[in-house]
């Protein structure tokens, strides 16, 4: 599968590049990511790792409630199946 990029302007587009969800993986390791889980769960962390299974490991990782802090969880794995986004945090 690959996503491609476009950017919107006055009514036209413009094609930006392909690129692949592992790329954009690639690119946010070591990045503070926002991530929803199955259930509504939030957590935002550090991404440290990830697999072909979107198996995640973050550290510096925090629950979040309504967008505030819930609690610390420190270096946490997620599995892969769990997860419904991630963003840039």
């Amino acid at each position: 599968m690959q996503l491609f990029l476009f950017e919107f302007f006055l009514g036209g587009l413009i094609f930006l590049s392909e690129k692949r969800p592992f790329d954009l993986l690639n690119a946010a390791l070591n990045n503070p990511v926002l991530i929803k889980l199955k259930g509504s769960v939030e957590i935002r962390g550090t991404l440290n790792s990830f697999d072909v299974h979107m198996n995640l490991v973050l550290d510096n990782a925090e629950e979040l409630e309504n967008g505030d802090l819930k609690r610390k969880l420190g270096s946490i794995f997620l599995r892969g199946d769990t997860v419904v986004f991630i963003s840039p945090a």
